[in-house]
């Protein structure tokens, strides 16, 4: 029996559960700097995900659920879903909260609280900038949690109304007939791009400006 999603894919959804859960509460009881940790853990995470999309295992990849116009309407209209893993709704739905939450975390970088904290970025952009990623800083949570909201609620529908164990698979692997069609890949390759990522990101920000000295 093969997973339907893989180890690499179940760690970076719960991680991402865990992470965006306290950034929100660093972020409501100024804890900046941790904040800003977990800001660089979300990024890693994404970038992993995203690249894990192309070439990870097989249901994890985009080209497995990411349908086009016909089939989603297909499916809304009640003709099923082609692929054991997410539907072509939730396909979709999955890259709008991929691209949002990758979205607040970039503008995070620009972000400052004028007093004792000041993201990576602040000084490579100037002020207009910066006011603009602040605003879509806190448009794009409000947003996030609305979206969140509507996913918690979609997938308690799918595993306790229609009993088909999307939450028991996310958890497992795979659960009664939601089983995958190909092995899936070595988990270490997916540890070594985070690595990697990981590796990208520090690089980056460490070619950031600094602030200029006061004397």
């Amino acid at each position: 029996m093969q997973p339907l999603w893989d180890l690499p894919t179940r760690v970076f959804h719960w991680s991402l559960v865990l992470c965006v859960s306290l950034a929100w509460w660093s972020a409501e009881f100024e804890r900046y700097k941790l904040h800003e940790w977990v800001g660089y853990t979300i990024i890693v995470l994404l970038l992993s995900r995203l690249t894990w999309g192309f070439i990870g295992s097989v249901h994890s990849r985009f080209s497995d659920f990411i349908a086009g116009p016909a089939r989603v309407v297909a499916y809304i209209k009640g003709k099923g879903s082609p692929t054991p893993g997410h539907n072509p709704l939730g396909g979709w739905s999955v890259l709008v909260l991929l691209s949002l939450l990758l979205l607040q975390a970039f503008s995070g970088l620009f972000n400052s609280d004028d007093v004792l904290f000041s993201g990576p970025l602040y000084y490579a952009a100037d002020q207009q900038f910066r006011d603009l990623m602040g605003t879509i800083h806190d448009v794009a949570f409000n947003v996030l949690l609305g979206l969140v909201a509507l996913h918690v609620l979609v997938v308690c529908y799918h595993q306790f109304g229609k009993r088909d164990g999307m939450i028991t698979a996310m958890i497992r692997g795979s659960a009664g007939d939601r089983q995958g069609r190909e092995a899936p890949q070595a988990p270490w390759k997916a540890l070594l791009l985070a690595a990697i990522m990981a590796g990208l990101l520090w690089l980056g920000l460490e070619q950031a400006p600094q602030p200029q000295p006061l004397w």
